[in-house]
């Protein structure tokens, strides 16, 4: 029995060795192959693949064979070959196909195409030979046969698989751009369920459309589809879609609105519209999708939304210009106070009555105002949550009145409450920073190390920059008085007393002129210049800063200000693109980072949704 078991296991071993052997020297041969073609010796890759496929015959050792001989024009011995295995696979299609290159090689046009159709005839109804059949024209560069190929095959599959895909991506590839697009438009009437999938295909062809050939040819084709079928949102989808790839944000909102009202929607499509609208910062027409959705009046679902969001944007688009008068801030009060006073103050519209305590604190000069809205909307929010919201802006007024300790308690109130979450750890850092401004650094030091360690996605740049700039600016030096100095005028800064903040900053550059703090120095007059809608002076010190201090930690942050600084106020789009550009460069691992590469690409002319 021992001897069996011994015989056996010998024998396996044999057969193991054997197999290994032969696939390392096939193997060898297979490369020795491969070079003899590269080099032009294809007498002998010919005989090569012919031994390997005689050996093991696969299509990989069929193609370099048939090759080798097309190269030698050896067309007799490669018809022949061909045509042996066409006979022992009948069901293989591409076999014809190489028969009819054969052809074509020769310069027999007529057999050639004879070989193609009688390919494309024998097609049954299997959808694997028919995609097969269309790779192999598309691989010998007959994209005509490739699509013949796949509309026979939408014949004999019927409605089971129309291979509308496949005929698009072969149409493009010849040019064909009206067949390629009605291909795409084609799968909408079958299934709006493939709208993203079209959109997305599409996506790259419109972007790089320089001459506009294809988006015309598009825009037609929906104007056309949705005459025909107006009931079909899908065309009117896609139109309102390409609208905004082109940046025609206004057409965008016209095209919603009329589907809106002959479909008799509910508004959604024009608030997805709107928050499209304000990431590429069109302001105005996201002002218009929601003064449309008001105007269906307040039995409308999203009423109340629109109501509110518009106050938001119209927030957003006044702070940010930069010629907005005293007029313009009143006008958004009282845009405010109308709001609030048709929805009612509850906890539905804390948010609200919270933009308006920050309106009247921070830009009207009405902090005591503030406080008693916050104090009411806090009283009255069911909301934990929106309570705590207002609790936070309710802290910052106070901080801006100089009631310091009394802010303190409100933020830790919140961070108590919501330990664990975002809001806790926003209201931790704004102890921390009141801790900054009453010189006492390294307690605040301390409670953002906590911040970071406990988790580096809950906290804001604003907590990170400003542990860094203790660490850089206390460590070293023991000498605490700049720093004092400088948090004084950032408090100063903070209370919108400017004046005060930069007589203290250029203090400090005069009494201690080679400090640390010279580029937090300059950023700080930086935002300062912001506040003032001083844009030329932010842009030349947020200069400065790169010239001077490159390498400092304030370098990454200066570039990406100077880039949006020029984006958004000076109105250079190209030098704006070239700074973005220049961050995803030089600083891959900024903070920055994700948001200059989104800027980057709106500006180059990407949609940001």
């Amino acid at each position: 029995m021992k001897q069996k078991g011994l015989v056996k296991i010998i024998l396996i071993c044999c057969v193991v060795i054997f197999n290994y052997s032969y696939t390392f020297s096939q193997n060898e041969d297979e490369q020795l192959a491969k070079q003899y073609f590269e080099k032009g010796e294809f007498d002998k890759a010919s005989d090569s693949y012919q031994k390997l496929f005689n050996s093991n015959p696969n299509s990989e050792y069929y193609d370099g064979y048939i090759r080798c001989l097309l190269e030698l024009k050896d067309f007799k011995t490669a018809e022949k070959f061909i045509k042996k295995h066409i006979n022992r696979n009948s069901d293989n299609l591409t076999l014809i196909v190489d028969l009819g290159t054969v052809f074509k090689k020769q310069g027999d046009e007529v057999k050639s195409q004879k070989e193609y159709e009688k390919a494309i005839d024998k097609l049954s109804q299997n959808q694997v030979q028919i995609l097969d059949l269309a790779a192999c024209f598309i691989s010998k560069k007959e994209i005509d046969y490739a699509i013949k190929t796949y509309l026979r095959g939408r014949k004999i599959m019927r409605a089971y698989y129309t291979f509308n895909y496949e005929l698009a991506e072969a149409y493009n590839s010849k040019g064909d751009t009206e067949s390629m697009i009605n291909e795409y438009l084609d799968l909408l009437e079958q299934s709006e369920l493939y709208l993203q999938n079209v959109q997305n295909t599409l996506q790259t062809d419109i972007n790089e459309d320089n001459g506009g050939k294809k988006t015309e040819i598009l825009k037609a084709q929906l104007l056309k589809r949705i005459q025909i079928n107006s009931e079909r949102t899908a065309y009117s989808d896609m139109l309102i879609w390409l609208f905004t790839q082109q940046k025609d944000f206004e057409s965008a909102f016209v095209q919603t609105k009329a589907l809106d009202k002959r479909l008799k929607l509910d508004g959604s499509k024009l608030m997805a519209l709107s928050n499209i609208c304000i990431a590429n910062l069109q302001y105005d027409v996201a002002i218009k999708c929601y003064e449309y959705v008001i105007s269906k009046g307040k039995e409308n679902y999203y009423y109340t939304d629109a109501r509110m969001e518009m106050v938001n944007v119209l927030f957003t688009k006044i702070t940010t210009m930069s010629n907005y008068s005293k007029a313009d801030i009143v006008l958004l009060e009282n845009t405010y106070i109308s709001t609030i006073n048709e929805l009612g103050k509850s906890s539905a519209t804390y948010n609200v009555i919270r933009g308006l305590a920050h309106l009247k604190a921070f830009y009207l000069n009405k902090s005591a105002e503030a406080i008693y809205l916050l104090e009411e909307a806090i009283n009255m929010c069911k909301n934990q949550k929106g309570a705590a919201e207002c609790k936070l802006e309710l802290g910052d007024v106070l901080v801006f009145t100089g009631e310091m300790w009394e802010s303190s308690l409100l933020f830790s109130q919140v961070e108590k409450m919501f330990k664990q979450e975002p809001i806790g750890q926003e209201a931790k850092f704004r102890n921390a920073r009141l801790s900054f401004y009453r010189g006492d650094f390294y307690w605040a030091q301390a409670q953002l190390n906590v911040l970071k360690a406990s988790t580096s996605k809950l906290i804001s740049n604003d907590a990170i920059d400003l542990a860094l700039l203790i660490a850089d600016n206390t460590t070293i030096d023991t000498n605490l008085i700049p720093m004092q100095l400088y948090a004084r005028a950032d408090l100063f800064s903070y209370r919108n007393l400017d004046s005060l903040s930069l007589l203290i900053l250029d203090s400090i550059s005069k009494e201690f002129p080679v400090h640390s703090l010279s580029d937090d120095i300059l950023f700080k007059k930086y935002k300062i210049a912001m506040k003032k809608f001083q844009f030329e002076n932010a842009a030349k010190i947020l200069q400065d800063i790169l010239d001077s201090y490159s390498t400092d930690l304030l370098a990454d942050d200066a570039l990406f200000k100077l880039a949006e600084v020029n984006e958004l106020y000076l109105k250079n789009k190209d030098k704006a693109k070239q700074l973005y550009e220049d961050m995803l460069i030089k600083y891959p691992g900024s903070l920055y980072t994700v948001e200059a590469r989104k800027r980057f690409r709106r500006l180059r002319g990407d949609i940001i949704n």
